[in-house]
């Protein structure tokens, strides 16, 4: 992975997101909720057209796990923002990098959708999983998560912190810990790696989804030490997904693209850490 002239491609973020949106695809408001429940507790997006086959690019996965919390015209926690803004970062990346990650093949476009307890899961070294206020593990998806992280998996925890405030941070904590019980969340320090992996990010410019302040963005760490490998980050009181999915509509255009330049840093850090 290279860096691009950071100035020029900060710039162009939100130009190509404008440019390059995801035609054809609908932001899925007013449908039957219904009609999208599975019998085993596990919600398909009326958008899904299944998962791309694998080639070894690099792809977006997004976890699902069982449950309807925080459920909305978007369906429950886990599949929001699904599959703009997945669709609009990956094409970011293709841009911007030298990477070449799957962006869409026939009707399958934005991600991969797969479960914790999914021995598939393994081919993907970055997974992303939204609302973790609403993650709450089977004992499969328990071991099946404990493996992936063991075996140089990466998380991005994303959308937390508006309606389940404080209760999705412990929540995600506890999940967490039902693995690894003695790991420890902590604040990411801002002169961490994670942040000038691709971009410099200052993260005094970075605008909090549901606070309008500055975020705390945390992380936990192999043996609880800041200067080992980064496991997971966290990013409380954000919704990097809710920006970018919405930027090619001009959505909080300064933000929108502080979060492209966050979520392309994560998948840099992750790809050679």
């Amino acid at each position: 992975m290279k860096k691009t002239s950071l100035t020029v491609a900060a710039a162009g973020l939100l130009l190509m997101a404008a440019l390059l949106p995801a035609q054809g695809r609908r932001r899925n408001f007013g449908y039957d909720m219904g009609s999208s429940m599975g019998g085993d507790g596990y919600y398909t997006p009326p958008d899904f057209r299944g998962n791309p086959l694998y080639d070894g690019r690099v792809t977006f996965v997004r976890i699902q796990y069982r449950g309807y919390e925080h459920f909305t015209d978007e369906g429950p926690g886990w599949s929001h923002d699904y599959p703009i803004s997945e669709t609009h970062f990956m094409k970011i990346m293709k841009e911007i990098t030298v990477t070449r990650p799957f962006v869409e093949s026939g009707p399958i476009f934005g991600s991969a959708i797969i479960k914790l307890d999914d021995p598939l899961l393994f081919r993907y070294p970055v997974a992303y999983l939204s609302e973790p206020g609403g993650w709450h593990m089977s004992t499969s998806e328990l071991a099946g998560f404990k493996k992936y992280m063991e075996r140089g998996g990466f998380m991005i925890f994303d959308d937390m912190g508006s309606r389940g405030g404080p209760a999705d941070l412990m929540n995600l904590n506890y999940e967490w810990q039902r693995a690894f019980p003695k790991a420890k969340l902590m604040l990411i320090p801002p002169d961490h790696p994670i942040f000038d992996s691709f971009f410099k990010v200052d993260l005094s410019k970075v605008t909090a989804y549901y606070s309008r302040t500055t975020p705390q963005i945390y992380g936990y760490f192999e043996d609880n030490d800041p200067k080992k490998r980064l496991l997971a980050v966290i990013n409380d009181m954000q919704d990097l997904g809710e920006f970018i999915e919405f930027s090619d509509r001009g959505f909080d255009v300064v933000p929108s693209n502080e979060a492209y330049k966050l979520l392309v840093n994560y998948f840099v850090y992750a790809l050679s850490h």
